[in-house]
């Protein structure tokens, strides 16, 4: 089994909304960009507002969710794609 090393993990919770950070870097082979991530936004009952995440790499490639759905992105680097996280939810509730 490849290793996984968490470089980020963070959970911060705000009135009824949660933001949820984890990045781990990996050389399994399913997730040919280096990182096994997810990056979440939404509400405590469960909600998403907005999420990145590679959980189906290999199959889907790097996914954009939001209510209104579900949207394959381009990877940019990890660190890029939380600096387009945290600029997303900066317009959303609260």
């Amino acid at each position: 089994m490849a290793p996984y090393d968490t470089e980020r993990e963070l959970t911060q919770k705000t009135g009824d909304y949660i933001k949820h950070i984890r990045v781990r870097r990996t050389t399994d082979d399913k997730y040919p960009c280096g990182y096994d991530y997810a990056l979440h936004y939404g509400t405590l009952d469960g909600d998403t507002l907005l999420r990145y995440d590679n959980a189906h790499e290999r199959h889907k490639g790097h996914e954009r969710h939001t209510p209104d759905g579900v949207e394959q992105i381009d990877f940019p680097g990890m660190e890029a794609l939380i600096r387009r996280f945290e600029r997303e939810i900066e317009s959303l509730p609260p």
